[in-house]
Order: structure tokens, then sequence, then C-alpha cells
């Protein structure tokens, strides 16, 4: 709907609105939730309109840049994979020229909202800039892209505890660790939806890594997180509304196992977008902890 409005009143806009997947807000999704688990957990419940709207705001438009920079990485190979045959930059409706214009647009305007923060958060902004730019491109170097993926995507966290408490204590370095191990559960959930075309054309990632062995091993990664969470819950001194919630997470990890069951294209993207309601489930938990009455 939102694409065919734009198509009709500015055409020429269309390509990078969809370069950015601001038409698909999946990506944003997932990054949103571990970044208000932190914003609650640092403020220990609301953390102020101001931090809410630039970290929301911030996560939106560095997902966005983010997106831009991966298709300019893979602008030579999306054409040959049968889930981003249509990108813009594949398709020539987008020019590579374009995609790093907007990257370094989306990033400046992100870099606007943390100067409104203070000095340690504008630091930490920096080398989450950076994992952002290398992820595209670790696929070529490393069998362990989500990996990097999950770092970069998981670098909200920090900044939100040194934006609210104006440090970085051990407890915000485990939820990190708990949001990496998640990313690189759905993240290989997603690169199985591609992995006959990756290894057509040799690039790299965790489900060619892991093969036959890719559910086993999605499922002991869901082990670990479940656990960290686990211990994020008993740190924060969470009460039983947080542990439903996890306990909704696990059930929707399972559900998940089960619609990956045959590896099919359609069941595993499936399961990736599954993982938005895991997001919400721990959101919730935490949310309710700390609603006042």
């Amino acid at each position: 709907m939102i694409s065919r409005q734009l198509d009709q009143r500015w055409p020429a806009a269309l390509p990078y609105w969809q370069l950015a997947r601001l038409d698909r807000p999946i990506g944003s999704l997932l990054l949103l939730w571990p970044t208000w688990w932190a914003l609650w957990l640092a403020a220990g419940g609301w953390p102020g309109l101001h931090l809410f709207a630039v970290f929301t705001l911030g996560v939106i438009l560095m997902r966005a840049a983010g997106c831009a920079i991966n298709d300019f990485a893979d602008r030579r190979i999306d054409g040959h994979v049968k889930r981003t045959a249509t990108r813009p930059l594949a398709t020539g409706r987008a020019t590579p020229r374009g995609a790093v214009l907007l990257f370094i647009g989306l990033s400046l305007a992100s870099l606007v909202l943390v100067l409104t923060t203070n000095r340690f958060t504008v630091l930490m902004s920096l080398p989450a800039l950076a994992l952002a730019f290398c992820y595209p491109f670790a696929k070529r170097h490393t069998n362990l892209p989500q990996v990097v993926l999950g770092a970069a995507f998981s670098m909200a966290i920090p900044m939100a505890f040194a934006a609210v408490t104006g440090e970085v204590p051990a407890l915000a370095w485990l939820l990190y660790t708990a949001n990496l191990l998640w990313t690189v559960c759905y993240d290989t959930f997603y690169a199985m939806v591609d992995r006959d075309d990756d290894l057509k054309i040799g690039v790299k990632s965790t489900a060619v890594l892991f093969g036959d062995m890719d559910r086993a091993m999605i499922g002991m990664l869901q082990l670990m997180t479940l656990f960290a969470l686990l211990l994020v819950g008993q740190r924060f001194e969470l009460g039983g509304i947080y542990y439903l919630g996890l306990a909704g997470a696990a059930g929707l990890f399972a559900y998940q196992q089960w619609l990956a069951r045959d590896r099919q294209r359609d069941a595993c993207f499936k399961a990736f977008l599954n993982n938005n309601w895991v997001g919400a489930s721990l959101f919730a938990g935490i949310f309710f902890h700390y609603l006042p009455g």
C-alpha cells in the first residue's frame, strides 16, 4: 500500500525507499525490541520521551543505512539469488552512487540524533557505525557473517545504557551477548532461505557452514539465548511477569524449529519472521515488571 502510493506520487524516490527497506519493517522491529529492553532495564522503567525518541528513530535510520550499504556490497550477486533478484540495485532502478549517498545521509541523520545525548554515547556510536558498514562485506571473508550482524545489531544495547546511566555495566554486556546469540539464530533461518543460491555463487553464511546440522545448531544457540536471558532476569531482579515473557519466547523458539523441520524456503522465512514475537514477548515481560502499580 505504501509502495503503491509512493509509486504514484514520488516514482523517483520509490527505489530508494525500497533500498532502505522502509516498506519492510521487520528488520527495524528486530532491532527495536532489544533496544527497548536495554532502555527500560537501564532506566528501571520509562526512559523518558527524549531517549525513547532518539533510540527509536536512530535504530530505524541505521537499519535503513545498513540495508543501503548491504545492497551496494551485494549489487553484483543479488540478481543471482531468487529472493533478492528484484531489489532496486539488482534491477538498475537505483544506482550504486545513490546507495552510498543514502548510507551517508542516513548515518549523518543518526549522528545528529546521538549528539543530543552524552559524549560517551557518541563515542559508542562509532564502533556501531563501523560494524554496520563492515557486515555486508563479511560474507565474502568469513563463514560467520551472522556473528558480525549480531554484533552490529546489539550495539544499541550498550549505547542505551551509556545514554541513561553514563556507563556500560557488565550486565549490559550480558544482555548484549544474549541478543547477539538470538540474532545468529534468526539470521541463520534467514540464510537458510538463500542457501541453495549462496552455494552456487560462493556466498558464505552460518547456514552454509552448519549444513545438515543447521537446526541442531540453531536449537543449541536458542538454548544459550534463553539461558543468557534467564541470567538477565536474575541479575536485574525481574519478577514473574518477565519469566512468563521468557517462557513465551521459549515456546516460540520451539515453534520455529517445527516450522523449519523440512527446511523449505517459505517455512524458514516464516521462522525468521516469527522472531518479531520473541522480541515482543520479552519486552512485554520487562515493560509490565516496571509498570507502576
